[in-house]
């Protein structure tokens, strides 16, 4: 009978041996990316040195940052009585272009509310989670950290900050009518990885969903549907979640639009050089 440091052993080295679909990574390096992004035994670290160059090139963080500046220029902002942002604030902050919506520019709808427009919905509500922005009796304001970070100018700490909380507070399943559960957003960080070494080329969305699906099959088994297949919702949950607005939103991604709106089967992706610029990837 093997002894219990045998066992122990046997167990460590399962743990820490490289899986095929994984893309390498370990089962304990899996662990690390899901549960602590950024801690020191995770494979992806933020880039030591990151210049103003690479953060203009963000556009939900050029979002962020106006959004912010509005504030300091405003003190605060009265929200409307359902608890939205206001149209005049919606339409300065769209009216930069840094994320045309696809329904507002076809003329399907016109901004006049704050689910109009869900990029500017996402970065607020990722702003209160960073602890930027604090509401308090209908109103927003900055926080003293916020402040803080505005006065010295310090635009790296400020995009660490709502980075974090974007990936790993603000539910991105809050902008669709899918499933509540995290598809997509558990194991972003995988899928960051993947577009690293697969986005030198372009990729459908598809052809990232099957890996993503090889390394979390469970997930699979959320969808049910008459008229779709399971893999079908799948797919399209994870290429909205993922692609059409994660990576799009941050920057990390070019697209070539074959498609319909909201209809990305075609649509193909490749990776940007903010990919090295914002992150190092240990694999």
């Amino acid at each position: 009978m093997p002894s219990f440091d045998q066992v122990q052993s046997t167990f460590i080295l399962q743990n820490n041996a490289p899986v095929d679909v994984f893309m390498g990574l370990s089962a304990n390096e899996m662990h690390h990316l899901l549960y602590d992004s950024f801690g020191d035994k995770s494979p992806i670290q933020f880039q030591e040195q990151i210049d103003n160059n690479t953060l203009d090139k963000i556009p939900i963080f050029r979002i962020l940052e106006d959004y912010l500046k509005i504030l300091q220029r405003e003190t605060f902002i009265k929200l409307t009585p359902l608890g939205a942002l206001p149209k005049k604030v919606m339409v300065e902050l769209y009216s930069k272009g840094y994320l045309p919506d696809d329904i507002i520019e076809a003329g399907i709808t016109k901004l006049s509310r704050e689910e109009d427009c869900i990029s500017i919905r996402s970065a607020r509500f990722a702003a209160e989670l960073a602890r930027l922005v604090k509401k308090v009796n209908g109103k927003l304001s900055l926080t003293k950290t916020a402040l803080k970070l505005l006065e010295t100018n310090n635009r790296v700490q400020l995009f660490k900050l709502f980075f974090q909380a974007f990936t790993q507070k603000f539910s991105w399943s809050y902008n669709d009518l899918y499933p509540e559960e995290p598809i997509g957003q558990l194991g972003w960080g995988f899928s960051l990885i993947l577009l690293d070494k697969f986005g030198d080329h372009p990729q459908t969305v598809k052809f990232y969903a099957d890996k993503y699906a090889k390394a979390f099959p469970v997930l699979l088994d959320i969808f049910e549907s008459e008229h779709f297949s399971r893999e079908d919702h799948f797919f399209r949950c994870y290429g909205i979640r993922s692609f059409d607005r994660f990576f799009y939103w941050f920057g990390l991604v070019s697209v070539e639009k074959k498609k319909e709106i909201l209809n990305l089967e075609n649509d193909t992706f490749q990776k940007t050089e903010l990919i090295k610029q914002l992150f190092k990837l240990d694999i």
